[in-house]
């Protein structure tokens, strides 16, 4: 069974006390600033997400922004760690059966097509960055470790399959996640200009289930011995 979730860990009689009135009111106030950036970031772009509309979005002060994350640029960084963090904690949530790797596979390209579908903040934050050629998430030092929890849950559905005779060998998980990964993204950060070039509309619960039925399958063959 390969099941991910948190580990809980005992407290000892010398672990730090609850944080206190002055922490938990620092907590908040950084959660807030955060939660009001990606709502402006994801509106206006990195250009036009001023500190100015995301302070009074988030009803604090410039200078709380600067206080908490030192720069426009810091705030952004921060604001794509947490989207990935989100994502990386979703996945880790996933109860995958490796006795079944066909299935435990298409439950991850239904979780991967779905949270994209789920998040479309999370679609236009990564436009935005991509834009700028990823310049600001290069700078981050946790993009890369929550990328690996999605790889490394694949790589052991994969090697599980291997073994059973349901997938051939030297498929590399990263592989498999860019693949599902570009039709999940791409499908959903391109649907609006694909419907009118299609001249259907791509976003009705018929034509969302076509699509992961038909990436699905497109998965499962490229695996096949």
């Amino acid at each position: 069974m390969v099941t991910r979730s948190p580990t809980v860990k005992r407290r000892s009689s010398g672990a730090a006390a609850k944080p206190g009135v002055r922490e938990q009111s620092a907590q908040a106030t950084r959660i807030s600033i955060l939660r009001a950036a990606t709502k402006v970031f994801a509106k206006y772009g990195y250009a036009g997400g001023s500190i100015e509309k995301i302070s009074s979005a988030a009803k604090s002060y410039d200078r709380m922004i600067y206080y908490y994350f030192g720069s426009k640029e810091g705030l952004f960084i921060a604001v794509l760690e947490a989207m990935y963090k989100r994502m990386s904690d979703a996945e880790m949530q996933l109860k995958l059966d490796a006795g079944q790797p066909i299935q435990a596979m298409t439950q991850i390209v239904a979780f991967v097509l779905g949270y994209y579908r789920k998040h479309p903040e999370f679609v236009t934050l990564l436009n935005t960055e991509n834009l700028h050629k990823g310049q600001h998430i290069a700078k981050s030092g946790k993009a890369r470790e929550y990328s690996s929890t999605a790889i490394d849950l694949i790589d052991s559905v994969l090697a599980k399959g291997v073994m059973l005779g349901h997938f051939r060998a030297n498929i590399r998980g990263r592989d498999v996640y860019l693949l599902i990964a570009a039709a999940g993204y791409f499908y959903m950060s391109n649907r609006h200009t694909l419907a009118a070039f299609l001249g259907e509309n791509l976003d009705t619960p018929d034509a969302v289930a076509h699509w992961q039925q038909f990436v699905t399958e497109s998965v499962l063959r490229s695996l096949k011995p």
